[in-house]
């Protein structure tokens, strides 16, 4: 498998995530209107594997999925299962662009957690972004005036939880081919799901079947996509690149649900954002004196 660091097909890979990433917010807000996340996440589950099966089967079949390291799988995404259900609960409680404005801090946890524990180098522009990236949810949450709304505590643990599963997933693409990372996602998920899914289960209209297959095939080969952007670059420097989600997102609210952001929430996300575009500048920089 190609892994040549490569920042163009990193950011080539990370286009694809944020357009599927984007197609996925609005179909979870509308299958929440009828579904609970529970039910949801078992159902995108099993049909992403159906819909990787042929993919699984060219590389080899269920023999090429077989993994050293199923401890970290399986800790990798019960950690990302957590984080997905508080995502699609967000949805539900606060507007489209502070959820995504929120997860944005999402660069900050992968960042303290790649330094900690994959060797990655903490720069002085990467402590900045970090610096950013917590004032910018300081203004959006705005703890001091009382109104804190749960739907932006749950977005908030849900990016921390975006951040460890993110640096897990680097560690494992040191080892693992990308199939077997989304295989193992699947697997897993299907199993931590299956029994909460049992106990909320309607049977979904036609209408919430449509968007499911929606979250399944967007939410399967976006994850497909981060993980392939992950073999030709750092963490902390793919992860910042969905940047663009934050004013998409807000459009997309604003042009579907006429949601309106405040000023503070565009003031956080603008220093989130800034601080993911320091971040963006030390790997640039290097390349430069190599060069």
């Amino acid at each position: 498998m190609d892994r040549t660091p490569s920042i163009p097909r990193a950011a080539l890979w990370m286009a694809g995530w944020l357009a599927l990433m984007l197609i996925v917010a609005v179909a979870g807000r509308e299958t929440t209107r009828e579904l609970n996340v529970f039910q949801i996440m078992e159902v995108r589950s099993i049909l992403g594997f159906l819909m990787l099966y042929p993919l699984i089967r060219r590389a080899g079949g269920f023999a090429a999925m077989k993994t050293s390291r199923p401890l970290q799988h399986v800790a990798r995404n019960l950690i990302h299962y957590g984080a997905q259900l508080g995502w699609f609960f967000a949805l539900t409680l606060i507007p489209l662009g502070q959820v995504v404005s929120i997860e944005f801090t999402m660069p900050i946890w992968t960042a303290i957690l790649a330094a900690a524990f994959l060797g990655e180098r903490m720069t002085v522009w990467k402590v900045a972004a970090i610096v950013l990236g917590i004032v910018g949810v300081i203004v959006i949450v705005r703890p001091s005036t009382g109104e804190i709304n749960p739907g932006q505590l749950i977005a908030l643990a849900a990016a921390v939880g975006f951040g460890i599963s993110i640096a897990m997933v680097k560690s494992l693409t040191r080892t693992e081919n990308t199939l077997a990372i989304i295989f193992w996602m699947l697997a897993v998920q299907s199993a931590a799901g299956f029994f909460p899914s049992i106990y909320v289960w309607i049977w979904p209209s036609a209408w919430a079947w449509g968007w499911i297959v929606v979250i399944a095939f967007c939410g399967t080969f976006s994850h497909y996509c981060m993980a392939r952007a992950m073999l030709h670059a750092d963490a902390t420097v793919v992860i910042p690149m969905d940047f663009l989600r934050v004013p998409l997102s807000a459009a997309a609210g604003w042009l579907i649900y006429s949601e309106r952001l405040d000023m503070f929430t565009v003031l956080g996300a603008s220093l989130i954002l800034a601080g993911n575009l320091l971040n963006l500048k030390a790997p640039t920089a290097v390349a430069a004196r190599a060069t």
